[in-house]
């Protein structure tokens, strides 16, 4: 079947505008709900993108939403919430309620397509064996999808996922162009960084592919690094390379827990600090069905460090005047 009108829910973020501008590129209409239009004023300029606003909490609104539709893409999650057991009544809202209420809309609506977004490190384990909030939930949420009758299901697990607005290596980056030195909790944990125009390409290229349909996808790029080995490439990259240290857990959970309460922007929290305690990487080959080469981090980050790099230092000068 061919899906010529698509809902993105989580359409403005980083992910999933470069998805809506794929699918832009092969002329499907896409429909963005999103709280606040404001924060979609992005994709405005995309022909075929139409932003509405809607509260994704109101089974009505979400009923209203897929009417007269053919498929449902989900890129809605939260990196933080309160603590609980499994996960927290925030991770729970997101990344488990939220699925579901999706999921059901789609088969009372008749909609049959749905494209789900999870996380690389679930695995296929039981929920209560994975170290964090954030990865319980995630692995709930997939059962929440996986136990719908009536859909033709798509699960994505992406790793980390890099470009030029990502808030991973340019974070990196940016902390090295102030501090002098980087003091990192799990600097050894590996990570398989995969590039966003990738991770796009496949959501794009499965939502016509019965091949994908009932299947789980891990989405990773062609290395694996350590955390260490990123954070030192990040400040190479952009010109303002720092020496790591890798602190011990002890020490490192101490640091996650003081930024999780910091005033500003969650740099880290004790959730993110326990989801590194496994290693982010799969052994699993770029599945042929989804049309996808991996980019190599090596090609690309350089570029748009060096130019973020460029920005900072222009500021820096300007603010010296």
């Amino acid at each position: 079947m061919k899906h010529n009108r698509i809902l993105l829910f989580g359409g403005s973020g980083f992910i999933g505008s470069h998805i809506a501008a794929q699918l832009a590129a092969r002329n499907l209409r896409v429909i963005v709900p999103t709280r606040k239009r404001e924060h979609a004023q992005h994709l405005l300029p995309l022909p075929t993108v139409e932003v509405v606003e809607a509260d994704v909490n109101d089974d009505a609104a979400l009923a209203s939403l897929v009417r007269d539709v053919d498929a449902v893409i989900n890129m809605i999650a939260i990196l933080h919430g309160r603590r609980g057991d499994p996960y927290g009544p925030d991770f729970g809202a997101v990344h488990v309620e939220l699925p579901k209420r999706l999921a059901d809309a789609c088969v009372a609506g008749g909609v049959r397509r749905f494209i789900h977004t999870s996380a690389l490190g679930v695995g296929d384990a039981g929920k209560k064996t994975l170290p964090s909030m954030y990865l319980r939930s995630k692995a709930a949420g997939e059962q929440m999808v996986r136990q719908t009758l009536g859909l033709d299901w798509t699960i994505f697990r992406p790793s980390i996922v890099f470009g030029a607005q990502d808030r991973f290596l340019n974070l990196f980056a940016h902390l090295q162009f102030f501090l002098p030195v980087m003091a990192v909790a799990r600097a050894g944990t590996r990570l398989q960084p995969i590039h966003v125009e990738d991770v796009a390409r496949a959501y794009v290229n499965a939502l016509d592919e019965p091949r994908t349909y009932g299947r789980v996808y891990s989405l990773a790029g062609p290395t694996a690094y350590t955390l260490g080995q990123l954070i030192r490439l990040a400040g190479q990259w952009s010109g303002h390379p720092r020496p790591v240290i890798e602190l011990p857990d002890s020490i490192g959970r101490l640091q996650a827990k003081m930024l999780g309460i910091a005033p500003g922007p969650r740099l880290m929290s004790e959730d993110n600090f326990d989801s590194l305690a496994i290693d982010n990487v799969t052994i699993e080959p770029m599945a042929p069905e989804l049309g996808v080469t991996p980019a190599r981090l090596e090609t690309i980050a350089p570029h748009y460090l060096s130019i973020e790099q460029t920005r900072l230092d222009l500021a820096r000068a300007r603010a010296r005047r």
